[in-house]
This record gives C-alpha cells, structure tokens and sequence, in this order.
C-alpha cells in the first residue's frame, strides 16, 4: 500500500505534466513565455490590445513604438497589399496586423515554407478590434511570401 507522502509526491509529480499540456493545447507556451517583437504606433490603442492578446496567450512580446512603420514593413518584406497597423516578427517569421495568437502558435509549431502571416486591414472581430458583445465578423488569416503570392491559413 501507498504512503500518504508518496501519494502526494506521486499527484504533485502528475499535475505538473497535465498542466503543461492543458496550457499547450490552449495555445499558450511554458513558463517564461514565446518572444515576439511587436514594431507599432505609439498611440495605437488596437495595438496594444492585440499585444495584451499575445500577452494573455503565453507569448512574451517586446513592443517597439515607431513613427514610420511603413520604413520597417518595407524593410522586413511585408507586401504592400497586407499591411496593417503593427508588424511582428517571432521565430523568423512574420507576423502582419490582427493575427490571432493561437494561429502564430500554430504556425511556429508546423514551421511551413512561408515568410508569414497577415491580416489585411482591421477586421472588427480580429483580436484587439473585436468589441465585447459585438456580432462576428468573420474575417481570414493569409500565408504570404514576400512576393506577395498568398494563401488562406485560417478562417475565423
């Protein structure tokens, strides 16, 4: 028969791998936290939400508020047709406007041949434009090559 002391030492040996995976399945990352830098406008409240967002889903952002963010998105490649109000980069990848956070997970995850994920404009259900209580807008989530070609990754 089991001690008492073993008994707790077995559980507590347990639960940690169980809350390891439930968070993992939930999109978030282990302790410590996926880094992400966030390039944005100093006064972009979607901004920050959609950085809360990130936050709130195990990633560990850097924000760098920018005045000319077109200069960066030219840098980094992003195609004029999908920018949006932030850039991200995280992992090698790149990360244009409103994606959700577990669509960014996913994507490190797989790792597919792609330069990125966008999404085009500001959808009003895309996370840090949606409104509580608001209806669903449904909106799309792109793969992109810095030449521009694109592909649907997710639909939401």
């Amino acid at each position: 028969m089991i001690s008492r002391r073993g008994f707790v030492a077995l559980a507590a040996g347990l639960a940690l791998p169980l809350s390891v995976a439930r968070r993992l399945r939930a999109g978030a990352a282990p302790a410590g936290g996926t880094p992400i830098t966030v390039y944005k406008g100093a006064s972009c409240g979607c901004c920050v939400k959609w950085v809360d967002h990130l936050r709130e889903a195990g990633f560990e952002p850097t924000s760098h508020d920018e005045e000319d963010l077109d200069r960066i998105k030219d840098r980094l490649g992003i195609p004029q047709p999908l920018r949006s109000c932030h850039t991200a980069q995280v992992d090698g990848y790149l990360v244009e406007g409103h994606v959700p956070a577990a669509d960014v997970r996913k994507l490190i995850t797989l790792k597919p041949r792609v330069a990125g994920l966008a999404v085009p404009g500001m959808p009003a259900s895309s996370p840090g434009m949606a409104v509580p209580g608001a209806p669903h807008q449904p909106f799309e989530v792109l793969s992109f090559q810095t030449d521009g070609s694109t592909r649907v990754y997710a639909r939401h």
